[in-house]
């Protein structure tokens, strides 16, 4: 499972093998929302090291000017309260959504080509009286859309049936329905905005052992089993349920193109493990490419000048790759 191939313009002549002549055109660089996230996190700071970054597209940080001195290209949107790195404060929590709304607004009316986030405290936004539990969750309410959270890197792709739940909640939110619908999408964006013709998809059990013919637990072979054969019916290449255990072995994922996993903490310590502070997380199902970084807001470090901003950087460059026309 390895990250798509760049591809090139250059197409040789079929006779000496020269380069066969072209009109040279014009591409006007896309658009790249960035919205710059908790203001008392690491966020702000990760943004302005975009300044550095050899990116081929025009990048426009959306926060408020007093955070991004010196960044050329700001919309801003003023903060309600004052910020304190490293210290949350509730009052500042609609700040935060609203970062989200514009840029949402901005992709959906073709203004924005994707949109990629820096992180955002879930914890303080609730203690504001909001009800929130995660970018991926606020983003298909928001564009009224089924979604599916996947992260990449380390030479994989890890999606995921469910996302923010308790661990004893999955097993309730596993259903033969909604994991066709999953796997319709994973594979649907797999095709268009990844470009992979034919994409292969393995499925992770819930279980120890996939359910051990049914004596630890009913879920694989009562609900996975099924929505994979209507996965594979509808034209899907989805194999499974396979033993989360021995699911990420090399020789088994080799010639796969993402693994399903059944709750959070199943596939993203794998994940995370191979490339943490390059991973990209991707919502799947939007219609429009948004991007993340694969970590939290980092308040211990937060206005220390500490922060790396290199899973910004690769979210950047995936989002220009997935959004770029086919």
């Amino acid at each position: 499972m390895a990250a798509p191939a760049a591809r090139h313009d250059l197409r040789r002549a079929a006779a000496g093998g020269t380069i066969a002549a072209r009109p040279v055109i014009a591409v006007t660089p896309p658009v790249i929302a960035v919205t710059s996230g908790e203001p008392a996190g690491i966020g702000p700071e990760i943004c302005l090291r975009l300044r550095d970054a050899d990116l081929p597209a025009r990048i426009v940080v959306i926060g408020d000017r007093s955070l991004l001195p010196g960044f050329p290209d700001v919309a801003h949107l003023p903060l309600a309260r004052p910020r304190q790195a490293g210290r949350l404060d509730p009052g500042n929590a609609r700040y935060v959504l609203a970062l989200l709304d514009r840029a949402i607004a901005g992709c959906l009316s073709g203004e924005y080509q994707a949109m990629v986030t820096a992180p955002v405290q879930k914890s303080v936004i609730n203690d504001a009286g909001i009800a929130f539990t995660g970018h991926t969750e606020y983003l298909a309410e928001k564009c009224r859309a089924e979604v599916v959270m996947m992260l990449v890197g380390g030479g994989l792709r890890v999606a995921l049936a469910t996302t923010h739940l308790p661990l004893a909640e999955v097993p309730r939110a596993l259903n033969r329905p909604s994991l066709l619908s999953v796997l319709r999408i994973l594979d649907e964006d797999l095709r268009k905005k990844f470009r992979i013709a034919k994409p292969r998809i393995l499925v992770a059990g819930l279980n120890p052992h996939s359910g051990e013919s049914g004596h630890l637990g009913s879920e694989d072979a009562g609900v996975i089993a099924p929505a994979i054969a209507d996965a594979v019916a509808a034209g899907i290449d989805a194999r499974g349920p396979i033993p989360a255990d021995t699911l990420f072995v090399p020789e088994r994922l080799k010639g796969a193109d993402a693994v399903l996993a059944m709750y959070h903490d199943q596939g993203l310590p794998v994940l995370k493990y191979a490339s943490f502070g390059r991973g990209v997380n991707v919502t799947l199902g939007l219609p429009f490419v948004r991007t993340s970084v694969d970590h939290g807001t980092a308040l211990d470090i937060a206005g220390k000048g500490q922060a790396d901003a290199t899973s910004l950087v690769e979210a950047i460059k995936l989002a220009i790759d997935l959004a770029r026309p086919a």
